[in-house]
């Protein structure tokens, strides 16, 4: 069976309330996790106080903890993760970093990593795709799948039901927003 639809039917039996199912799920998905949190932490000092499994755990967690999951499907799962994931990061950068905020430009990739210099442009970026949200979920999500999520473009595009350029349009106007909302924020620091 592929792997994929295999995560699809899991996910299902979870939403069910299979236990079984969540934890064949967890042990199938948890390499691609912890990918995934691997890659918010790559460009990091070797003694970063938070690793990649320690992210993943906490998700972990916080994905347990819902009490009806709808999943759709494996991309909708890795787009939750993701934004667990993403708020992860950006609780322990306001626990790490509170009240010292950079005025300082940073870019969407920065922002995404994770160096005590870059926390407040996590923090900036989280408060931006939260406004972007309400504006506009889709092109939020595509942000989410394709930096938090690592998703590729036609698996952006498949989550997002829409074709591989219209998630590449989504994706190029989202950062353009982004990055003008966090220079705009960055100003009145």
């Amino acid at each position: 069976m592929d792997a994929s639809h295999e995560v699809t039917l899991l996910l299902r039996g979870w939403a069910d309330g299979d236990q079984q199912a969540r934890e064949r799920l967890i042990s199938l998905v948890y390499s691609e996790l912890r990918r995934i949190a691997a890659g918010y932490l790559r460009h990091e000092r070797p003694d970063h106080t938070l690793q990649p499994t320690a992210i993943v755990h906490e998700a972990y967690i916080r994905l347990v903890d819902q009490q009806s999951p709808n999943w759709q499907d494996r991309s909708h799962f890795y787009g939750v993760a993701a934004r667990l994931m993403r708020q992860i990061l950006v609780d322990h950068a306001r626990r790490r970093h509170a009240g010292k905020r950079a005025g300082e430009h940073v870019s969407l990739e920065e922002s995404v990593s994770f160096a005590p210099e870059r926390s407040a442009g996590l923090v900036a970026l989280d408060e931006a795709l939260n406004a972007l949200e309400k504006l506009d979920p889709r092109k939020c999500k595509a942000v989410e799948l394709r930096y938090f999520g690592g998703l590729s473009m036609e698996e952006t595009a498949q989550s997002l039901d829409v074709s591989a350029e219209t998630a590449r349009r989504d994706l190029r106007m989202a950062e353009a927003w982004l990055h003008q909302q966090m220079r705009s924020a960055a100003a009145f620091r």
